[in-house]
């Protein structure tokens, strides 16, 4: 029995903001009704007043039309993942259910807890490896592990700063930075063994789904590229553990109007057959969800007016959003929202209809034009 998101709770909560919502800002995955623009917890500083700030944003994004949550147990200091804790307490205080949210969270990066300490070296001594929960052969690029032992650690962590019995989606975070440090046969086992224990991890209720959070893995060309990856062998590796009914749905990674690669590079072979991440993902079953939909703030100004005529809206950050979160194939685009102030901003969004496919391919006849 798992005490996470269900097709009931999230139904429930899009149902709230009938005559509200616009057709398309809530969508089917995975059997979940998920917004299309979902909260995200990355930046600012590791101290109380961000720490309530983004608690603060978290409610005021529930109560606006937005239910997933994503966070990671190094942003922050697992800062943030405490702040998603605090809001759901918050929301469950104002009559919102657990069963309609959909809580990701990340592990694999090495992290300090609340605040840097003085001698980072000796406190993951300590904590990590005289504990025995990693050896220092596990560790790639002097801060990333996907250990089986360290991630029922960091899950066990996150699980206890969020407050919650399940997270819905649990993400191996930048996997891609360890293809420089260990050849990629070495790569695919580690994958297999983090995979074996999120398959029981699922198992045990713990998790829901599992995905990769990715930056350069999936926007490579394949070639010339060290970080490059392949859907189709991480989908086969999570078949041969658990077979059709597998875990691993999710994959998220940068797509914005600077990085379009998941929609335009044909970088993914499946079946033989060349694909765009996007193909690739419907093929697969597997839910795309966008990152870096601002690109912190780089395409939320100054865009060519071909993008305010194809689209629309009052300002570019809505175009920019508006982009991330229509693409076919793109479930939930994700913004980074510090601030109550951001939530209202963003919000609109709520109210107006994704772009359609006419509107998509004037901006991309436009562009090449441009």
């Amino acid at each position: 029995m798992s005490h996470g998101a269900t097709a009931e709770g999230t139904k429930r909560y899009a149902e709230k903001f009938q005559g509200h919502a616009a057709p398309g800002h809530f969508r089917q995955a995975q059997g979940l009704t998920i917004s299309s623009l979902g909260i995200g917890t990355y930046l600012g500083p590791p101290n109380e007043s961000a720490d309530a700030s983004y608690a603060a944003a978290i409610v005021a994004a529930a109560e606006a039309g937005f239910n997933l949550f994503d966070t990671a147990i190094n942003y922050r200091f697992m800062r943030s993942e405490r702040s998603v804790g605090t809001a759901l307490k918050v929301l469950a205080n104002k009559g919102f259910q657990r069963d309609e949210f959909v809580v990701c969270t990340k592990g694999g990066y090495l992290t300090p807890d609340g605040a840097m300490p003085p001698d980072p070296n000796q406190y993951f001594f300590e904590e990590y490896i005289q504990k025995g929960v990693l050896n220092a052969k596990e560790i790639a690029a002097g801060s990333h592990c996907m250990a089986p032992r360290f991630l029922e650690n960091q899950l066990a962590r996150s699980r206890k700063n969020l407050g919650v019995e399940c997270v819905d989606v649990y993400y191996l975070h930048n996997p891609e930075s360890q293809l420089n440090e260990v050849p990629k046969d070495e790569f695919l086992k580690r994958i297999r063994e983090a995979f074996r224990f999120l398959e029981s991890a699922a198992g045990r209720g713990q998790i829901q789904f599992y995905g990769l959070a990715t930056w350069n893995g999936f926007r490579e060309q394949q070639a010339k590229a060290s970080e490059a990856m392949q859907m189709e062998e991480f989908v086969r590796v999570a078949k041969e553990i658990a077979g059709e009914k597998h875990r691993f749905r999710f994959v998220q990674l940068p797509y914005n109007l600077a990085m379009t690669e998941a929609l335009t590079l044909g970088n993914q072979i499946v079946a033989g057959q060349p694909k765009t991440m996007m193909e690739a993902a419907s093929e697969l079953s597997i839910t795309l969800v966008a990152s870096a939909s601002l690109l912190q703030g780089q395409v939320a100004q100054n865009l060519p007016s071909f993008v305010a005529e194809a689209l629309g809206l009052e300002n570019d950050v809505e175009r920019a959003l508006q982009f991330a979160r229509s693409s076919p194939g793109i479930t939930t685009a994700l913004v980074g929202m510090a601030r109550t102030a951001h939530v209202e901003a963003n919000g609109r969004l709520v109210q107006v209809e994704p772009a359609g496919l006419a509107e998509f391919s004037r901006l991309f006849e436009r562009g090449e034009g441009a």
